[in-house]
């Protein structure tokens, strides 16, 4: 409420260079996380290391996500946090896969210091990742034995999308990367002596390349741009299909900024169609938008942070751990029987409790709003079922978190 309030009288421009030019906050100190190079030997080793390596990765797995889940819950700047997990789930790499937590966490830091920044310089970057490399076997890449799984989503994923590529386009990538590699400190390495040199065709051009060089012919391709415009509209804007002309206009100019993420976030959220009615309440809150989302808006004690963890499991979202490399596919996916019913009792569970009566600020009780100003605030759209006769703002804040109107934003 605070925050809106601090908003209230401004131009929408002015609003929105507010929330995009917020000064950083400092991180949490991260659980101690065993390095790659003791890891590693382990995973490799006989079944007993093994195991005991499996063992190590799953507990400090918890704990980076614990770290997340509380760095998301004392951030100064959730937008920053925000557009950390919308590129988390574009560069999905998993616990499950990488069984390296310590490779997990410096990816979180790469993904977080570009998440405003050059989607040019993050592809790069993401290309050279341990935690990618490894995720997507990227540094078993060699010229003897070439590994196709990273080239392919690149491709598919990260760039142009299928129906833009060729299996020969897979094959030529995937030549190029070859020799991009892990050292036993688990920095990137290249190894030239890995490194093909034979001269491929992809996209249409033709060349010794390396992955660097097939980075930037994708960054050129204009679907590249047109794809990543698609999917901030599906995650900012609406599910429903986009404007083809103003996914073009968007694409063109991302091109022009040379992927400024920034800039981008600018004109979509100074758009007439972010702020269009038609538009409002029709994405549904993923998990950690729900569960933090709201501990961060109400004055309720929040649950402890194992908690929220189980909580995020259950409803499907597990930090560093997506079901897939496509990530969480969103939307109305995160909805079924199973996931209303636990997304209802924690709301309800919720509103049941005491107040934070002595905390400070915003959290000191509910905002001194009439009953339309807090349904504004709570909701984007009308609730849908009826509100309660007797007066009271917490008992009206307990009707709305459990309106179907709650879960969308």
């Amino acid at each position: 409420w605070t925050a809106i309030k601090q908003l209230e009288g401004r131009s929408r421009q002015e609003a929105v260079d507010s929330i995009l030019n917020q000064p950083p906050t400092g991180l949490l100190r991260p659980p101690a996380l065993t390095p790659w190079f003791r890891l590693e030997p382990m995973r490799l080793a006989d079944l007993q290391n093994r195991n005991t390596a499996w063992t190590i990765a799953q507990g400090e797995g918890k704990r980076l996500q614990a770290w997340w889940i509380e760095q998301m819950l004392l951030t100064k700047t959730p937008f920053i946090e925000r557009m950390t997990l919308f590129w988390h789930n574009h560069f999905m790499s998993s616990i499950q896969k990488t069984l390296q937590p310590s490779l997990l966490y410096k990816q979180n830091l790469l993904l977080r210091k570009y998440a405003l920044g050059s989607f040019d310089t993050l592809l790069h970057s993401i290309a050279r990742d341990p935690a990618m490399l490894v995720y997507l076997d990227g540094y078993q890449n060699v010229k003897a034995q070439p590994n196709e799984n990273f080239a392919r989503e690149l491709l598919e994923l990260f760039t142009v999308g299928r129906g833009h590529y060729t299996q020969a386009d897979v094959k030529a990538a995937a030549q190029a990367f070859t020799g991009w590699g892990v050292d036993a400190q688990g920095n990137f390495v290249t190894q030239s002596e890995n490194h093909s040199v034979e001269t491929v065709t992809f996209l249409g051009k033709t060349g010794r390349f390396n992955g660097d060089d097939i980075i930037k012919i994708l960054l050129e391709h204009p679907r590249t741009a047109e794809r990543l415009t698609e999917k901030f509209w599906k995650t900012f804007v609406s599910s429903n299909q986009p404007n083809p002309a103003i996914i073009k206009a968007w694409a063109a100019e991302l091109r022009q900024s040379n992927y400024n993420i920034k800039r981008l976030m600018r004109t979509i959220l100074n758009s007439d169609a972010f702020w269009v009615p038609q538009y409002r309440g029709t994405l549904v809150k993923s998990p950690v938008e729900l569960v933090i989302g709201t501990v961060r808006t109400l004055p309720y004690p929040r649950e402890s942070t194992e908690e929220m963890l189980n909580l995020c499991r259950l409803l499907g979202q597990e930090l560093f751990d997506a079901p897939n490399v496509k990530g969480w596919e969103g939307g109305e996916n995160w909805i079924n029987t199973q996931t209303l019913l636990v997304r209802t009792s924690y709301l309800a569970k919720l509103t049941r409790g005491s107040l934070n009566e002595q905390s400070s600020g915003s959290n000191a009780g509910f905002p001194n709003a009439t009953e339309a100003e807090i349904i504004d605030w709570l909701l984007p759209v009308k609730p849908l079922k009826p509100l309660p006769t007797t007066p009271g703002t917490r008992r009206l804040v307990h009707a709305l978190l459990l309106d179907p109107a709650f879960q969308v934003t």
